[in-house]
């Protein structure tokens, strides 16, 4: 098990529906790191989306800061590699696709505390190319995840391959970080 106090940069990847979100709630509460939430940030009404210059610049801010957790991979306008690069722990949730399209099915039509209120998914063509793109999802965006793996090896890279895993090791970074904070205190 890693220390996850040991990072101040933290990004998390993964499929639609695979738990970014969640997870990135749960270590933004036991770390303090602000959390960035992309979808939120990137998304307009209707499904609007920023000029690519506008959204380089927006991750340049995000990135440019000491401390943060940011969630998503909003790899339009090719800056996942930027967030990438730019983080100290890489997390890659890679989660089996159907218990993402599961997980989207259940959250479909539910305020989420991770978008803003324009963002309502609806049961669509839109949502069918959604759950489309999450079932390609080993052909395409992991394919890019793993290839930037490879680019940055050097890089903190912690797989998580089940939601279980990850419930698992919230439930072991509960009780281990008060233990950690206390000792640093006492240091």
């Amino acid at each position: 098990m890693i220390n996850i106090l040991d990072y101040n940069r933290i990004v998390i990847v993964g499929n639609n529906g695979s738990g970014k979100s969640f997870l990135a709630k749960k270590l933004a509460d036991l770390t303090s790191l602000p959390l960035i939430h992309l979808d939120a940030e990137f998304w307009r009404p209707n499904w609007g989306m920023p000029s690519q210059e506008e959204w380089l610049k927006k991750n340049k801010e995000f990135i440019s800061k000491e401390k943060w957790i940011i969630d998503g991979m909003c790899s339009h306008g090719g800056t996942i590699e930027l967030r990438f690069v730019a983080a100290d722990l890489v997390i890659f949730l890679d989660i089996n696709r159907l218990s993402c399209l599961i997980g989207i099915f259940k959250r479909n039509g539910k305020k989420r505390t991770d978008t803003v209120a324009h963002q309502d998914e609806k049961f669509d063509i839109r949502f069918i190319q959604f759950c489309k793109g999450v079932w390609d999802f080993p052909k395409t965006r992991k394919r890019t995840i793993i290839n930037l793996h490879n680019k940055h090896f050097n890089k903190p890279f912690f797989v998580i391959n089940s939601k279980r895993k990850m419930n698992k090791l919230l439930d072991q970074w509960n009780k281990s970080i008060p233990y950690c904070l206390a000792n640093e205190k006492h240091n």
